[in-house]
Parts: C-alpha cells; structure tokens; sequence
C-alpha cells in the first residue's frame, strides 16, 4: 500500500513575548501567502497533528524567544527537522537604565529590527524567497526615505540603511529615495505644517467589487439612506468648520465608496454645503473620486466643475471586459472611455486613473493591452495598485470559488507600469503599500508635472492633520514636535453614523478639547 501524505496547511507561531505578534506574523504571511498562520503565546495550549511528512521547504511551526540580550528562532519543518539561529543583542547593556523615551524607542526599533532581520534569512534560506521591501511591512516604507532626508542625511546614507537595516532591494531602495525627494519638494511649496485637510467619506457605490473592504454600500438596496445621511454629514460638516480657526485648509477630498453614486442634486447640495462653511481661500485642491464610470452623468460632471473641483479620478481598474464582469464592475469598458470623454467635454483638466495589477485571471499581456488603452485616453495620472486581499473581501471570503482564477505574473506587470510611465511622462509621486498584497509589491501614484495628488501625499507621509467626516472616516492628528499621531474614527454603518451623529461630532470635540485645550491654532 501507497504511504498517504499527509499536509499541514497551517504555520503555527509560538511567542515568548506576543507583543511581537504584528511584526512577525507579516513577514511570515509574505514568505507563505497562501498559508493559514497562527500565532500563540508561550504559554498556551497548541494541538498540532503528528506524523506529518514533507520536504524541507514545509514550516510547520515556528518558535522565538525574546530575551535582553539575545533573540532565539527556531523552525519545525514538516520533514522532521528543525532548524535553530540566534543574534545577541548586548548593544542594550550600552544604554543606561535612565535612558530617554526617544532612546527607549531607538532601542526598541533596533531589537524588532535585529529579531526580523534573523527571521527574514532563516525563511529565505528554507523558501528561497528574496522580498522586494525585505523586512519592511508597513504601508509607508518612503516615509523612512523622507524623514531621513528632512534630518539632511545623504542619499548614499539612506541606500545604505535601507539595505542593511531593512533588507531592501536596490530596486526599492531607489525607488523610496526617489519618491520621497519628489514628496519633500512639492511639500515645500505649500505651508502643509500650519493648515489641515479635509476628507468626507460617502459610502455609497452602484455594486460592491470582488476585492472590495472599504465601507460601501449599494445605492440600489442603501438608497434610500442618502437624504438622511446628507443631514447628518452637514451636521458633521458644520461642526467640523470650527475645529481649526487659526489654521488654513490646503486640500479637500472626497473619497468613498463613491461620491458620483449620488444625484447631480445631492452632490451639488453636499458640495454646497462644504463651500458654504470652509475657508476655500487657501485650497491648493479640491478632488472628488468619481470612480466608477457607470456612475457618472454630464450633469454631475458640470456640477463638480462650477463647485470649483479641480481633479478627479476615473477609475476602469481594468481594461479587459470579462475581467470587469467577474469583479462585479457592473459596466463596459466602452463606458469607461465614454465617461472620460465626457469628463474632458465639461472642461475637467486634471484626471487620474486607477487600475489594479494582479486581478484574478489575468496575466501581463492584460495588463499591457490595459496601459495601451488608458495611453489613447492620456489622463494626467496614473495609480496603479497591487491587489491586496483584505480579510472583509469577497474575493478572500469566497476564495475557493475563484482559487483557479489566480493572476499569474504580478511582478512582470508592475515592470509594464513602470515601463509605461517611463515613456509617457509620468513621474512616480507617492508609494503605499497594504497588508497580503500580491507578490508583496506596493501602490505607486505617478503623475505628469505640476498634476500630482497633494492629498495623497499628505495623508500617506502623515506630514499633516486629516480632519475627516462621514461614515467609516478616520480622524488623523498629527502633532510634528511630539512625533505623535492620534486617530479618532467614526462608526462604519450608514444607520450607526445617521443616529449616532452627535456622538461623532462629540468624539471629536472631546479630543481636540482634551489635546488643544478647545481650538486648534
């Protein structure tokens, strides 16, 4: 009789100290995206099957120990073996006991730092994997590039701390210098530090995408919603006018969901009411994401234009129509254009497109013929992202369901984009990255000259305070001297946030109260 193998789909993480749990688990989930990985502490109970055979490349489990002076990995593969490394980490017997709180936090950063870096070339040695961003998982891996710029530290300095304390590539490396360089000078010619902006979320959208997590609901099934919700998200709006007095608005952005799911009526009614009670005076730019073609009409268009909106974004994510069809766009590629054209016919000047690389069942040769398209259109950006898995998806809710419709060749379609920007006079402008993204890639915004999304910037650098309504927006305060950032959010569901408004605005109120004394100046 033929010996049944038996696999072990699950990594199971075991911590001395658990705290360490948001470090380890996404680096491990970048090595084995496909994995189930669970993480415990060292002092709970674990029930792992025995008797499992496999090849040297199978993690079983994986265990660290944390101690002052040394940090201890130890791997259990499937085929029985196991295989152990340590770092000493005595640098911290240097520092005395009275150290400073940004010490203690250098401190820390280094021990995390070492811990990862001895993890990263134990799971490459047994995947052999190389990550493009190496130990880096965070969403803003430029804004390491950007601070030690701001501090006025060498490039050649920043490359190499990017390489050896990171791990990055040279790739990724240029690419964050480059970026943040871009970043600081358009930065530089607007007083981002003395002013503040403004995001309003709507929630609304005409279907909910496969890959889709954000707060969204169907104007279909939630319309009815949308004159109760505009009530209450004046109410916010109205609170909101007095939070900064001695502070100028730079930018305005309304995101979603998506904003054009409204009427003309409604988005002329709401962007009214915005004008009405914030100082436009020092608005550098006002973008509305008008998103989804099929939901944008000529009339809705002339109104973002005489509301004085500046940019906006069509976004087709793909160019190829049964793509569109099985991630629940609900419309055609020729409405894409058609809504372009439009958008260009009611004198819109500055338009982004997004697309998505790594959409299931696609490969580069879609990607390709989607850049050839969105070039005949010739917007003023591009921002191209890397589908990212989130939990509250359907495509990961589902994922049996579409587990044979797996993009193949990522890598080489974010080498298209490059390509394509290159040759048609984008330059890359801001760069974020989210957890379970395809091939562990990031989002890159590139723009012509003088179109860039200063939003974008701003709220991805967190260089200023985001000030944000609507249901599911999050707050964001930013305090430069004390290198703090505070978030304050609003309740996701529409009918939470129309009953709950008060309580939202109270929120707020609290906190400003409570970090600046009542007013922000």
């Amino acid at each position: 009789m033929q010996a049944v193998r038996l696999v072990w789909k699950m990594i199971v993480i075991v911590l001395s100290d658990k705290s360490y749990e948001n470090d380890v688990y996404p680096l491990v989930k970048a090595f084995y995206p496909e994995k189930t990985i669970k993480v415990f502490g060292q002092q709970e109970t674990i029930d792992i099957p025995a008797g499992l055979s496999g090849s040297i490349e199978e993690i079983q489990a994986i265990h660290i120990e944390f101690d002052p002076d040394k940090i201890s990995v130890i791997l259990l593969l499937q085929s029985g073996q196991t295989l152990s490394e340590e770092v000493l980490t005595d640098w911290n017997k240097s520092l005395s006991v009275n150290i400073s709180a940004d010490r203690d936090k250098k401190l820390k950063s280094q021990y995390k730092n070492a811990m990862k870096r001895l993890l990263y070339h134990m799971l490459s040695a047994v995947s052999g994997k190389k990550l493009p961003w190496g130990i880096l998982t965070g969403i803003r891996p430029t804004k390491i590039a950007y601070e030690l710029l701001e501090k006025g530290i060498t490039k050649e300095a920043i490359r190499s701390n990017m390489r050896e304390e990171y791990l990055c590539s040279e790739e990724k490396t240029e690419m964050s210098i480059r970026i943040a360089g871009r970043e600081r000078k358009l930065l530089q010619e607007m007083d981002y530090q003395k002013g503040y902006s403004l995001y309003i979320g709507i929630p609304f959208c005409p279907s909910t995408c496969l890959y889709c997590s954000f707060p969204s609901y169907s104007i279909e099934r939630f319309g009815s919603y949308t004159e109760d919700y505009l009530r209450a998200l004046e109410k916010e709006i109205i609170y909101a006018s007095g939070c900064f007095p001695g502070r100028k608005l730079t930018t305005v952005y309304f995101g979603g969901g998506t904003p054009t799911s409204l009427s003309a009526k409604q988005l002329g009614y709401l962007l009214g009411a915005v004008k009405k009670y914030f100082d436009f005076t020092n608005v550098r730019e006002f973008s509305v994401e008008a998103g989804r073609p099929d939901s944008i009409t000529k009339e809705k268009l002339e109104v973002l234009k005489g509301c004085g909106v500046d940019r906006i974004s069509i976004n087709p994510q793909s160019m190829q129509q049964r793509t569109l069809d099985l991630i629940g766009r609900k419309h055609t590629v020729e409405q894409i254009k058609e809504a372009f054209y439009l958008a260009r016919e009611t004198g819109h000047d500055n338009i982004n497109m997004d697309m998505i690389i790594g959409l299931p069942g696609e490969a580069p040769g879609d990607v390709a013929d989607t850049l050839r398209q969105i070039r005949e259109l010739d917007p003023e950006s591009l921002t191209v992202h890397t589908l990212a898995l989130k939990r509250a998806a359907r495509l990961n809710i589902e994922k049996d369901a579409y587990a044979g419709l797996k993009a193949t060749g990522v890598p080489e379609m974010l080498e298209e984009t490059i390509r394509f920007a290159e040759e048609n006079a984008y330059l890359p402008y801001y760069l974020y990255r989210q957890k379970n993204m395809a091939d562990n890639l990031e989002n890159i915004g590139y723009a012509r000259y003088g179109k860039e999304g200063l939003y974008n910037i701003l709220i991805m650098e967190e260089q200023q305070t985001i000030l944000a309504l609507g249901a599911g927006a999050m707050s964001k305060f930013v305090f430069p001297g004390e290198h703090r950032i505070e978030r304050v959010d609003n309740v996701k569901s529409i009918t939470d946030y129309i009953g709950r408004i008060d309580e939202m605005i109270a929120r707020k109120r609290a906190f400003i109260e409570a970090n600046y004394g009542g007013s922000v100046n």
